[in-house]
């Protein structure tokens, strides 16, 4: 089995239109949510949400590359983009058909303000006017038009996936694009997520689930509060991350800078409820599981977790259930947090933020924080990194993504510096010393129900 790090990551979210912003404003605890803006909002039970700020479309390229591309497939262009620059000379020096993508994204559906106007144009001219509408718009909301432009930027003509699994898109993109690599099937592949549900008919239809909070329209930056007991509800976010992996012996011999290796990914379904996260922690424990096992470091080796950690109550609490049976006594000694704190939730693109609150955490020692977390809800009892980034040395990360109708997805990725002392090359097993302590391996239980 082939190693995989990852060499490239760019980014365009509500903290930053880079990576390097977005981990800047998460390393500050700074928010990024604020009033909506992508329509009028005024008569709406929610009127916030995170959105992406200042964002010059010319960041993704030509304008003939762009002119089918929607706002949240511009945004993940822009990321790859910057991505590919970040993973710095050489990697075109792969094969077009050695390269792939995994890409994340909402299936595209048309805005309900445009079927109102298609109405009214029915009902007042027939098709007549109907064919005046621009024959490219269709493409605007087609998910699999923003992922092959994404391939495209990386002239990938190998395997290009397209993945829509919600809240849990990015770590499946991540995870599934991590596999291509490990067994050999392709040495890079671009993967990530890209969405922006900031829309009239997506804030109505999160609204009318309860889903979202409608506590804060005044003070939009304390609206998401993941594990605090005031949490109402999640905040509705846009954006687009995307990294690029890579085969580790390909990397090192054109001398790539490697952010971290991914050494476990594991994905489940809970077969619960379609929005509601199982109170026991359900199919995330065995996601998690599976994700450490394969690392080969034990719950010891772990110390980050970048969380879902949405501010539902439910989600919230199911989360920290599957982390106390996962890591059993080590879960009070792990930093867990939740960057939807700042940048409300991108949904595909959510665990791309986690992506990169964890590299920067293997990188620079910091662990960002949860912010909004003013009153600790008791029945929550871990360090979720109340409100102010932390130093700590951190190993190994693992990032955890839950989604509306019970999708789980889970990753760990250790340090450059970890990695390279622990493992001996393509083929090898893991060094289980290397992560913590010596010896110590995952637990051998098998998957919870």
């Amino acid at each position: 089995m082939k190693r995989v790090a990852v060499t490239g990551v760019g980014a365009v979210t509500p903290l930053g239109n880079t990576a390097a912003d977005t981990w800047r404003g998460l390393a500050e605890g700074r928010s990024g949510v604020g009033r909506l803006e992508t329509f009028d909002a005024t008569t709406f039970p929610v009127r916030i949400a995170g959105q992406v700020k200042e964002f010059d479309p010319a960041s993704a390229g030509p304008a003939a590359q762009r002119r089918h591309l929607s706002r949240a497939a511009l945004f993940a262009l822009a990321a790859a983009r910057e991505a590919l620059a970040d993973a710095g000379p050489g990697w075109e020096e792969t094969g077009p058909y050695d390269r792939g993508a995994v890409i994340a994204g909402t299936v595209g559906r048309p805005e309900l303000q445009e079927l109102v106007d298609m109405s009214h144009q029915l009902s007042s001219s027939g098709f007549r006017d109907l064919y005046r509408q621009a024959p490219g718009d269709v493409l605007l909301r087609n998910q699999n038009v923003g992922v092959t432009a994404v391939a495209r930027a990386g002239d990938c003509r190998g395997p290009v996936i397209s993945v829509s699994t919600a809240c849990a898109g990015a770590a499946h993109a991540i995870g599934e694009a991590y596999r291509r690599v490990q067994e050999g099937e392709c040495a890079l592949m671009l993967a990530g997520g890209f969405d922006a549900l900031t829309t009239w008919m997506d804030v109505l239809g999160f609204s009318l689930l309860g889903a979202i909070t409608d506590r804060w329209n005044d003070e939009p930056e304390r609206a998401s509060r993941p594990f605090d007991a005031g949490r109402s509800g999640f905040v509705l976010g846009e954006g687009a991350v995307i990294a690029v992996l890579e085969e580790w012996e390909s990397a090192v011999a054109r001398g790539a800078r490697i952010h971290g290796e991914i050494v476990g990914y594991g994905s489940t379904l809970n077969a619960y409820r379609i929005t509601d996260s199982p109170p026991d922690g359900g199919g995330a424990i065995a996601a998690m599981r599976d994700a450490l096992r394969e690392s080969g470091l034990g719950p010891g080796g772990i110390d980050y977790i970048s969380a879902h950690g949405t501010s539902t109550p439910g989600n919230d609490a199911s989360e920290t259930a599957a982390i106390k049976e996962v890591f059993g006594p080590h879960a009070r000694e792990l930093c867990v947090s939740s960057p939807k704190s700042m940048t409300g939730h991108l949904t595909s693109a959510a665990a791309g933020v986690n992506l990169i609150a964890s590299l920067g955490a293997l990188r620079e020692g910091l662990v960002p924080p949860t912010i909004n977390l003013d009153h600790p809800d008791p029945k929550l009892d871990l360090d979720y990194v109340p409100n102010t980034a932390v130093r700590r040395p951190v190993r190994a990360s693992m990032v955890n993504a839950f989604a509306f109708g019970g999708t789980n997805a889970c990753f760990v990725i250790r340090s450059a510096a970890a990695a390279g002392a622990g493992r001996a090359g393509a083929g090898s097993t893991p060094d289980r010393a290397a992560g913590g302590t010596a010896g110590e391996a995952a637990p051998a239980e098998g998957r919870a129900a």
